[in-house]
């Protein structure tokens, strides 16, 4: 049993050596890799610095000689992935600790999203009261703020430190007593306006014997969904909720990046896909909608988040990428329409209902999809418990036909 701290022995060799001692204190054994570039360590890691950039393809002597701190961080970056990586595949990590301000909290989260999702992950760093998302990704990464800054040791500093060091023995050295069911594992992802179908088709699909894995679609929630797809955790998608896309097309603050929707088509795992709040693109507060955008139609969803419509011309080139998009698939896939409606509030009487901009959806989706991608429409709203059955039905139905359904 072993903890893996990442950090810079030139800058911060009390402050790793002290995290090290406790650690070892609870009979716990601790890998050191150093990441410094620019000093020499006050002690001897584990892992020097020059082996993790010979990892990322370069050497120490270069990032010193060539002074870019950018270069460096990447490099080492990627150096310490790949150390992380094999000290996992070699059973030598079982937890990860790191300790830094905005250099190393770089290094080592890059290093700790290379590792699967469970294994125990803690970055005390000085970035942590801020926008955390560019470390965590979507990463079971836990940030703890530092409070000060990690430079020397002090009745401050010791405390954080220990603390978090107590917290990665806790994580590696208790085995949690949760029951585990090896059942097929379906992904979904849902937005508040989709709530009501995916908690009916979750629970049809629980009661079929499969377990499911709830994203929410907030760009980092579709993101965590496709990279647990490539790792083969999940067995099969009901992508109720593509709402991302729409704001990769038109700016949003909750875009899952242009390779949304791959991952189950490269997998050739059974996906469902629908529509599920393509009507609107996200926003923070009101004040904060880019000027590009005035005179569109809102819905101030609460004081942090502004829904913004998506217009006819919007939707017929959202309805051309999903199509792309789910023609590439090399499993069975279907696309399951609800023609009443995309989301809670694309229903007539609500703030967002617009035929028009949905018909276009839907009209692009038919003539750009191919015939080996299954088809369904349903004269219903996308919340309606029928609708929710039809995506269960379609799905198992594929589940099953693949080898991949519960046991009967």
């Amino acid at each position: 049993m072993a903890v893996v701290i990442i950090g810079t022995l030139d800058t911060k060799s009390g402050e790793l050596g002290f995290a090290r001692d406790v650690i070892k204190a609870q009979g716990v054994d601790v890998h050191i890799v150093d990441v410094g570039v620019m000093g020499d360590p006050a002690f001897e890691p584990d892992t020097s610095a020059s082996e993790v950039a010979e990892a990322a393809g370069t050497t120490l002597d270069h990032l010193r000689d060539n002074a870019d701190r950018g270069e460096a961080m990447e490099a080492m970056g990627d150096g310490a992935a790949a150390v992380a990586e094999r000290l996992h595949d070699e059973g030598v990590l079982d937890g990860v600790l790191g300790l830094g301000g905005s250099g190393n909290t770089s290094i080592a989260t890059t290093a700790m999203r290379a590792l699967p999702v469970g294994v125990p992950k803690l970055m005390v760093s000085t970035m942590a009261s801020g926008d955390t998302e560019p470390y965590v990704g979507s990463r079971d990464i836990a940030m703890m703020y530092s409070v000060a800054d990690i430079e020397g040791l002090n009745q401050l500093s010791r405390q954080v430190i220990a603390n978090a060091a107590l917290g990665v023995v806790g994580m590696v050295a208790n085995e949690p007593d949760v029951e585990v069911e090896d059942r097929p594992t379906i992904g979904m992802t849902m937005f508040g306006v989709t709530t009501p179908c995916v908690q009916a088709a979750r629970e049809i699909l629980e009661a079929k014997g499969y377990e499911t894995i709830v994203f929410h679609a907030t760009g980092t929630g579709g993101k965590a969904m496709e990279s647990l797809i490539e790792e083969g955790i999940i067995d099969g998608v009901l992508d109720v909720t593509t709402t991302e896309w729409a704001d990769e097309l038109v700016g949003g603050v909750l875009s899952a990046g242009p390779e949304r929707l791959d991952a189950a088509g490269k997998a050739g795992i059974p996906q469902v896909v629908s529509t599920g709040a393509l009507d609107m693109v996200n926003f923070g507060p009101r004040e904060s909608v880019p000027e590009e955008f005035e005179g569109r139609q809102f819905h101030v969803h609460n004081p942090q988040v502004t829904l913004m419509r998506t217009t006819p011309e919007e939707n017929a080139e959202l309805g051309e990428i999903i199509a792309e998009k789910l023609n590439a698939a090399t499993g069975p896939t279907a696309l399951v329409l609800p023609m009443a409606g995309i989301s809670m509030i694309d229903v007539e009487g609500e703030d967002f209902y617009d035929p028009e901009a949905d018909a276009a959806l839907f009209d692009a989706l038919r003539a750009n999809l191919d015939s080996d991608v299954e088809l369904v429409e349903m004269d219903t709203d996308i919340n309606d418990e029928a609708f929710a059955e039809m995506l269960v039905e379609t799905l198992d139905g594929y589940m099953r036909a693949a080898g991949l359904g519960p046991e009967a």
